[in-house]
């Protein structure tokens, strides 16, 4: 048993080891779920390593070239869940409008009450990496990241920050909040890679 349920391998080729597949979507998080009264005071950043840092409304987010993209995911605690629809802007889409400078290896991405996580540039560009606003064909709610939250698929999912508010580009790698505080660097579900001495 895993949190409650009998752990299911599923299809070897979908779910990686010790993960159990839910057809509900869990909520996890650290610290409050933000609600926006006015969301045209909200704003995301992109800055660091850039060429031309900017700074997008949500309305100038959902004007850029909108994507959809299917795939699995797998949370840290052990569930995954299959076949998730997603809606938003690929990650590459946001690096067009800023232009990275050659030395950016890093990007950290900021979320509400100062969250933070880390990921490689190469990860971060992925074509299946994207600024997500829509999950199955309906908007984002405030538990699931309102109104952009980040989806890397082949991560562990506390790498898809919800409620985001600036992605910032680095020389170095710097770990985030769940990496200060014992989870792995990188984040890999097939390697099991959870924890830093994993």
């Amino acid at each position: 048993m895993y949190f409650g349920k009998a752990r299911s391998k599923g299809d070897p080729d979908r779910v990686p080891p010790n993960q159990h597949v839910t057809t509900t979507f869990p909520v996890l998080h650290a610290g409050n779920v933000p609600y926006y009264e006015d969301i045209s005071k909200w704003d995301l950043q992109i800055f660091g390593l850039v060429k031309q840092p900017k700074q997008f409304t949500y309305e100038e987010l959902k004007s850029l070239p909108q994507s959809e993209q299917g795939n699995d995911i797998h949370c840290v605690t052990g569930w995954s869940k299959l076949d998730n629809v997603w809606k938003g802007i690929r990650m590459g889409e946001l690096v067009k409008a800023c232009g990275l400078l050659e030395n950016a290896k890093y990007c950290i991405l900021h979320a509400e009450e100062g969250w933070t996580t880390n990921l490689p540039i190469e990860d971060f560009l992925k074509e299946t990496s994207l600024l997500a606003h829509s999950h199955n064909g309906e908007p984002l709610t405030p538990e699931h990241g309102y109104p952009f939250r980040a989806v890397f698929p082949h991560l562990y999912f506390w790498k898809s920050a919800k409620w985001l508010r600036a992605i910032q580009f680095t020389e170095h790698n710097h770990p985030g909040f769940w990496e200060k505080n014992g989870y792995h660097m990188y984040g890999d579900p097939w390697k099991e890679e959870r924890f830093t001495w994993d």
